[in-house]
């Protein structure tokens, strides 16, 4: 990590640990750009292998829990990531660690493009969930690190990054598929991507952007690594993300399946559109992070249950809007209230969060596939939304530890 301990507004000189000048000028930093880049290729990943999901399960000729296993080990991948980078990240500049991922995630993008064998693709996904996953948690630890004002208000905008890619993503597959190009061609453009921030990251410069005045700074100092209030949210985001992955991989096939509509991938990038102006929304609010969670737990599967129970997949599809701007508001928010009690440990507080995503992608996406073989796509997306009470149960946790900090929920 660059530390700064000298600076000079009329040449912008500034020194780190080494002695080395630096000549990077405040005015020109777009390491910020980067970031967002960075978590926007993740979106667009995601985003375009849940809409992908149905084209490899015709080419491997799986079934519907097959597909689920495949969606879930780069879930699975994404739960490890933590477990093994976190502690590494918090220890090491978090920008070498970035381009060092970001090269393995063009390597394993690569691989999964040129290979033909269904373990050696699973084998190539793998490595793209261990580094996409790892590539979030320390890019939004590299942000908090290096714009200690700003951050929370960061945040919000740099997650509705990651939905600005899952949005898009769905259409550009489609379009490519109606010119008759493989689903593959997601890798190529994904390779293409990680190159491009490859480079941007080599041309940003060191991480310290800003400086807190001194009082703010020893306040901050003083905060404390709350390992409770940490496993409260990741509960919470453990059940969201286990919605929201059970939901974005399926969607696509109960319109197709269930309600014999083409409409699949529209409603999938709409149910994406919707969160870019929650995230932000929430970025602007940051205060109100706790209230906002609130609500956005509560609405959730109370618009799941409705669009279950839909015959009309027009109806189905704008079902898709309200319950997408309620799920694009929880990982801001979550993240938000995070920063409160991770102390000086972001990397390992968003690891373990990171983790927790990825055990809710496993478990309920395999989950949703089974259930779907089982019961039918209907009661398999029922019963997502019945799992945010424990979420609910969750954030009051949050709350009473809130309130021993004097911050109650609703202050």
């Amino acid at each position: 990590m660059v530390i700064i301990i000298s600076y000079n507004k009329d040449d912008d000189l500034a020194f780190n640990y080494e002695g080395e000048i630096m000549t990077e000028s405040r005015k020109r930093d777009f390491l910020w750009l980067i970031l967002f880049l960075i978590i926007f290729i993740n979106g667009f990943e995601a985003g375009g292998y849940q809409a992908s999901l149905w084209n490899i399960g015709q080419t491997y000729d799986l079934s519907k829990t097959s597909m689920g296993l495949f969606a879930s080990v780069e879930l699975f991948a994404t739960m490890l990531a933590p477990l093994i980078l976190g502690s590494w990240a918090d220890h090491s500049n978090k920008l070498r660690c970035i381009v060092i991922l970001l090269f393995i995630q063009l390597v394993a993008a690569l691989f999964v493009l040129l290979t033909m064998h269904d373990i050696f693709f699973i084998g190539g996904i793998f490595f793209l969930g261990l580094t996409t996953s790892a590539l979030q948690f320390i890019s939004i630890a590299a942000l908090a690190d290096a714009y200690p004002i700003s951050n929370k208000k960061k945040i919000g905008f740099m997650t509705s990054m990651y939905a600005a890619g899952a949005l898009v993503s769905p259409m550009i597959v489609k379009l490519y598929l109606r010119m008759g190009f493989s689903w593959r061609m997601l890798f190529v453009i994904l390779a293409l991507s990680s190159g491009a921030a490859l480079v941007g990251i080599f041309g940003s410069g060191g991480e310290s952007r800003e400086e807190k005045p001194q009082e703010a700074a020893d306040s901050s100092t003083k905060g404390n690594f709350v390992v409770t209030a940490i496993l409260c949210l990741c509960v919470i985001m453990c059940i969201y993300v286990g919605f929201e992955n059970g939901f974005t991989f399926f969607v696509d096939t109960m319109f197709t399946d269930t309600l014999q509509s083409e409409k699949g991938k529209f409603a999938l990038s709409l149910f994406w559109a919707v969160m870019i102006p929650a995230r932000m929304l929430v970025g602007h609010f940051s205060k109100n992070a706790k209230k906002i969670l609130l609500v956005s737990l509560v609405a959730i599967p109370a618009f799941t249950f409705v669009f279950s129970s839909m015959q009309n997949s027009t109806t189905a599809m704008l079902v898709c809007i309200p319950m997408g701007m309620a799920s694009g508001a929880i990982y801001p928010c979550v993240l938000t209230i995070m920063l409160n009690f991770s102390g000086k440990r972001t990397a390992t507080s968003t690891g373990m969060i990171t983790t927790a995503t990825g055990i809710g992608g496993v478990v309920f996406t395999a989950l949703t596939g089974y259930m779907s073989d089982q019961y039918g796509m209907r009661s398999a997306i029922a019963v997502l939304g019945g799992f945010f009470v424990i979420s609910l149960l969750s954030l009051l946790g949050v709350h009473v530890l809130s309130r021993k900090q004097g911050k109650g929920l609703f202050k």
